[in-house]
């Protein structure tokens, strides 16, 4: 997608994508198709993910910190899976509201069973790739800048037929911080349309607006 558009007063809302996923994940899609109905005053951005740790960091801090020395609006983040880490790494360096649907907690535990294959995302935009060791020795440096208490305004989605992460994990992680636990689902988070509206409140306050 295209660089969000700095200089707005208008709120941005950067939608971070999870492990071997995309910007045209059927959750990053339906909130951008939402947000186009029902709050076109809110700056829609999705930036492609990078597999890799080391450059996502790098990429997605540059990206925050444009968005926070440039755009004259409020920012919130929404993270779905590996997104959700990748969204309180940054929250908590900035500061930020961001909402968090079934994330990972520390992606380096489930990073090592995919070392030595090719991996393909499934947009497609992407060519095939390999994890190193280095890559998880990366995500370990990197998840020990996000330790609780967690000093950042959080909303925890998640529901836990999650078939991919335990939730409980986020649940003690995110503890003290907003949690909506629903049982069944999985990890795609069944129902997700039903939170646009309060998800959107959440980051972007009305009365702050």
């Amino acid at each position: 997608m295209s660089h969000p558009q700095f200089s707005s007063e208008r709120p941005l809302l950067i939608y971070l994508h999870g492990f071997l996923s995309s910007p045209q994940s059927y959750k990053c899609e339906l909130l951008k198709a939402w947000l186009l109905e029902h709050r076109p005053d809110i700056v829609f951005y999705a930036p492609l993910v990078s597999p890799y740790p080391g450059e996502a960091a790098v990429v997605l801090g540059k990206i925050l910190q444009d968005s926070i020395d440039n755009h004259l609006g409020p920012i919130g983040l929404v993270g779905s899976s590996m997104g959700g880490f990748w969204s309180t790494w940054l929250a908590e360096q900035h500061q930020l509201p961001a909402v968090l649907v079934n994330p990972a907690v520390k992606p380096s535990r489930f990073m090592p069973k995919y070392l030595g294959q090719d991996l393909q995302p499934y947009s497609g935009e992407m060519q095939t790739y390999r994890l190193a060791p280095e890559d998880v020795d990366k995500m370990r440096q990197l998840e020990g800048n996000v330790v609780a208490p967690l000093a950042g305004r959080y909303w925890l989605l998640a529901q836990r037929g999650d078939e991919t992460l335990d939730c409980r994990e986020a649940e003690q992680f995110y503890h003290g911080q907003r949690q909506t636990v629903e049982e069944g689902g999985d990890h795609s988070f069944q129902g997700f349309a039903r939170y646009a509206e309060a998800l959107v409140d959440f980051l972007f306050p009305p009365d702050n607006n």
